[in-house]
């Protein structure tokens, strides 16, 4: 660490453009009858996710939240309505250019809304801070649409070899084989497709595979979709939303889906959420929620290259 490390790693231009984006986020969603909230940031359950690690604090064994949804859904299902947080959130990853253990999330929650209408109420939302091209502020396309048009793959019919193929006349070699077409989807999303998008203007990918509904509901059809977006911008994932899950048996099936995973993994494997499954019990109402990060989203509306340009103290400042 050098002697001016004490320092802010932004400007204080971009530390003040910080301050105007939120009080902008915040005026949109007062003026929508949203009220804000706050949630723990100290939990005995965590992440189950495979892909997301929480921060472990002993000796008590609490877990820093990666994302307040859980304890916004409890809120939710006691008859909050419409809802919205801006808080700290943490998890155990690397640093670099996109990456911070500790990074600001925007979330918010829609009663009445599915991933279709809450696309559309992220699409103003973007419209209101500015980020347009033309008049156009958005492009769609489903997850199945994305790989054919920028890979030509059926992602119902394709196989582990087809997409091992398409991966390797990329360049992507692997260390390891990987043992689900599913698995190959999402290197190939993340590494070829993901880069491409949204270099005009934002676009959402939705309808994904059944098999990555995460915490979305299905859609059952020919074939079936789990009814959640992501929305990337200049190549960058910046958000993630879900036609909200909310029974309570499927929701406790797939957590323990993601245990079994976590413990062949050999990952920690947390608590299961129970005072969540006992609000989904109760009655989650119709919902749509979404998470937007403000560092990567500020960070492109100020062409940054690095979210530690518009942080006061990233990880390395600390």
């Amino acid at each position: 660490m050098s002697a001016q490390d004490w320092r802010p790693s932004a400007e204080i231009e971009s530390l003040k453009a910080r301050s105007r984006l939120i009080s902008k986020l915040r005026a949109f969603f007062l003026s929508r009858e949203y009220y804000e909230v706050e949630t723990p940031v100290l939990n005995t359950s965590g992440t189950l996710d495979p892909n997301i690690e929480s921060f472990c604090v002993q000796p008590q064994e609490l877990l820093l939240h990666t994302s307040p949804e859980f304890a916004m859904k409890r809120l939710l299902a006691a008859g909050s309505g419409a809802i919205f947080q801006i808080c700290k959130v943490f998890r155990e990853e690397e640093c670099g250019r996109l990456h911070n253990p500790e990074f600001t999330l925007l979330e918010w929650y829609r009663p009445g809304f599915d991933h279709l209408q809450l696309m559309a109420e992220v699409e103003a939302l973007l419209d209101e801070l500015g980020i347009k091209n033309n008049d156009q502020c958005c492009e769609r396309l489903t997850y199945a649409q994305a790989f054919q048009e920028h890979l030509k793959i059926d992602i119902h019919k394709a196989s582990i070899n087809e997409l091992s193929h398409c991966a390797g006349q990329h360049g992507i070699t692997m260390q390891s084989s990987l043992e689900s077409c599913d698995q190959w989807l999402d290197l190939l999303m993340g590494e070829i497709i993901a880069p491409r998008l949204g270099q005009d203007i934002p676009v959402f990918i939705y309808d994904y595979p059944e098999s990555q509904a995460a915490l979305a509901r299905i859609r059952h059809g020919n074939p079936p979709v789990a009814e959640r977006f992501e929305l990337y911008w200049k190549g960058i994932e910046l958000a993630n939303g879900f036609h909200e899950l909310s029974n309570a048996v499927e929701q406790r099936g797939r957590f323990n889906k993601e245990l079994e995973l976590r413990k062949l993994q050999g990952k920690r494997t947390p608590r299961v959420d129970n005072l969540l499954l006992a609000a989904l019990e109760e009655g989650l109402p119709d919902c749509a929620g979404v998470a937007l990060g403000i560092d990567r989203l500020l960070m492109l509306i100020l062409n940054k290259s690095s979210i530690a340009e518009v942080m006061a103290f990233p990880q390395d400042r600390i």
